[in-house]
Parts: C-alpha cells; sequence; structure tokens
C-alpha cells in the first residue's frame, strides 16, 4: 500500500464516520490547500474528490504533471469542466454516482456567494460547509507525522544544517556582505541541493533593521554584518516539506544590555526545550516562556513556535493564548523560536525545528546564536 493510499483512507474512515458521501478539496489560486498534495503527492492546482466507497477522482490543471506525481484512481484534466469547480463537483456527483440527498462537504474557506452557487448547482444534495469538517479533519491528522513525512524531514535538515554551517563560513570570510547576498546564496545551494525553493521568503536583516519580528522588506541591499545583531530567519522546501530556521549573528562591540538579550534569549531557548514531551500542554511551555522573560522586564511579542509540514505554519501551535488547548504527541514536528526585539539594542531570535519522538525531543536543525 503507498503512503498516500494509507492517508486516502484515513480520510475514507472519518467520511463513513461523518456520513458524507463525497469531499471535495482545492488548491488553486486564492483557495490554496496543501492537503490535496498529502493525499496523493499533486504539487499543482488541482481539485480532489473523494468518496466515501474509497474511490478517488483528481482534477489537475496540468494532466502531465499530475501523472508524473500524483497517486489517484481517476485524473481528468481541469479543462474538461471548463475550469470551474463548480461545473466540476456536478460531473464529480454523476460520475461517482453519489445518491440524491447526500452529504457532500466542500471546503470551509468558500466564500457565501460562492457557496450558494454549490447548493443551487447540487440541490438534490445536501451540501456542507462547515469549520470542524474535512479541512480541520486533515490539519489534525497532518499534525503528526508518518514515517515517510519523518524521512523527509530529516533529509531537509540535513540541507538546512549543511548550509547553515556555509552561511557561517562565509560571513566569517566576508563572503556575503548584503542580506541580497544572504538571501540568494541561501536560494542558490538549497537548489543545488535538490530543493524546491526556500519555504517562505527569506528574512536577512542586518543591525539596522533586526528590530523587527519580520524585517520588511524582508531584504535589501544593506550590509548583513555590522556592530550589534543581524537576523537570518529561512527555510528550505524539500519534497514539498519545509524547515524553519533562524540565527542571529552578533558582532561586538556589544552592550552588557545587548548581552543580556543573548543570553536570555538562549536560556530561554533551553527552558522550552526541557519542558518538551508527550502530553505537554504547548500553552503552558509557551506561558513558562513568557513568564521567564518577564522576570527581566522583557516581552517576547510572538508566538513560541508552530508546526511545520507542507505549510511554514500548522498546526501544532505553541502560543500563551486562553483559547490553546493543544497538547504535544509523538510524530509532531515544530519550531521553538524565542526572541527579544528592541529599536536601539536591535532583535535576537533563536529558532530550531523540534521533533518529538516517544523517547523526547530530537532537534532536528542547528540554528544558533552566531558571535563573529
Amino acid at each position: 500500500m503507498s503512503i498516500f493510499q494509507s492517508r486516502q483512507d484515513r480520510i475514507y474512515d472519518w467520511m463513513a464516520r461523518e456520513n458524507i458521501a463525497l469531499t471535495m478539496l482545492e488548491d488553486t489560486e486564492g483557495r490554496r490547500d496543501s492537503g490535496i498534495r498529502w493525499l496523493t503527492g499533486q504539487p499543482g492546482d488541482a481539485l480532489l474528490f473523494l468518496t466515501v466507497d474509497k474511490k478517488s477522482l483528481l482534477v489537475p490543471w496540468d494532466i502531465n504533471l499530475a501523472k508524473l506525481y500524483a497517486h489517484t484512481d481517476i485524473m481528468v484534466p481541469y479543462g474538461e469542466f471548463e475550469r470551474n469547480p463548480v461545473t466540476a463537483l456536478k460531473a464529480a456527483v454523476d460520475y461517482c454516482k453519489i445518491p440524491l440527498q447526500s452529504r457532500i462537504e466542500i471546503p470551509s474557506d468558500m466564500s457565501y456567494v460562492l457557496f450558494l452557487k454549490y447548493v443551487e448547482a447540487a440541490s438534490d444534495f445536501d451540501i456542507l460547509c462547515r469549520s470542524e469538517g474535512i479541512q480541520k479533519a486533515i490539519q489534525e491528522l497532518r499534525a503528526v507525522k508518518d514515517e515517510e513525512e519523518i524521512r523527509i524531514y530529516r533529509k531537509a535538515a540535513e540541507i538546512t544544517n549543511e548550509i547553515i554551517d556555509l552561511l557561517e563560513e562565509n560571513i566569517r570570510r566576508e563572503k556575503l556582505l548584503t542580506e541580497t547576498d544572504v538571501a540568494l546564496f541561501i536560494e542558490a545551494e538549497g537548489r543545488k541541493r535538490d530543493c524546491e525553493g526556500t519555504g517562505f521568503e527569506t528574512l536577512a536583516a542586518g543591525p539596522d533593521r533586526s528590530f523587527g519580528i519580520h524585517a520588511f522588506p524582508s531584504y535589501t541591499g544593506q550590509p548583513f554584518i555590522g556592530p550589534g545583531f543581524s537576523i537570518l530567519d529561512f527555510g528550505l522546501n524539500y519534497s514539498g516539506y519545509t524547515t524553519d530556521v533562524t540565527l542571529t549573528f552578533a558582532r561586538g562591540p556589544l552592550s552588557k544590555s545587548q548581552e543580556k538579550v543573548l543570553t536570555l534569549t538562549e536560556k530561554a531557548y533551553k527552558l522550552a526545550l526541557s519542558l518538551v514531551g508527550d502530553g505537554a500542554g504547548t500553552r503552558n511551555i509557551a506561558a513558562t516562556v513568557d513568564n521567564f522573560f518577564g522576570k527581566s522586564r522583557k516581552i517576547m511579542p510572538h508566538a513560541l513556535g508552530h508546526g511545520i509540514g507542507l505549510e511554514a505554519h500548522e498546526a501544532p501551535v505553541l502560543r500563551n493564548r486562553t483559547d490553546n488547548d493543544t497538547i504535544l504527541r509523538p510524530g509532531m514536528i515544530f519550531t521553538l523560536e524565542p526572541g527579544l526585539y528592541d529599536p536601539i539594542l536591535g532583535g535576537c531570535r533563536l529558532e530550531n525545528d523540534i521533533l518529538l519522538t516517544g523517547t523526547g525531543a530530537e532537534v532536528l536543525t542547528t540554528g544558533r546564536i552566531i558571535r563573529l
């Protein structure tokens, strides 16, 4: 059984429990859903229909690409349905012989206007558009990575760590002088190692711009290294899965206040890592780090971390909010990224990717604070 068939079977089981005859997922411009790639391997624009009697119908924009990458029972080019998702749904209902009055689940991120078009087009069926529907079910399943995903992640982390070492070497040797030099170096070296690109736009901020959580613009032609703190936040996309690390480069002379920021960030990272374990509540971990910073009258203005996978931000969440009841489980991969930011002192963040195994936390990446 392929890994994609195994994943599809888990959705078929969910559909049976929910009494859903047909589900639809959409990964197109304006409505992106990486769940289709998770279920089929299809990396490009497509619709996916799944039936409770275990049939999968992929409707790709590029049929040639789909034949190379996708694993489904049936493929029909999107052009056959006027490249219109409502038309495609009507055809899928007929093709899959869905009984009248059956429940059909469509994505939860539909606008109300578009939802009404689906209802009108399939008036003989019960069209569901729920926040707790198919997309939520897939998100929860994806939060715990399977063996194939973990294998991919180890390779992605290996490449990321290699490039981290190259970055430090080239920066120390003054071969990468500007923020743009650093960002393009990461892109080029990742591509050389079979990465699909960066997982998100690289954030390279020299001392004049490191005070921002996410610098804007993400990188410029300004010098990357100078007296003070420089932040580099990047990820590499390998086989669809992205890493996410942040390095802080610190060049002296540093003030006592700046040295304190470095020390506090490193201690906060170690504290967070010590609390990671099976059954640990992520709100408690995040609150403990917030309290740690608070004792030094410092405030971390963002969450402690987030899950990573086919998307740079996905479940689980690690944040100190009353609505967060997330519990860590083995197989989850997530970031820990404490940071402090000040318009005068600059910014410092330390971020790594963590895999929770049955025996504890495994740090996959080698993000670090680098003193120059």
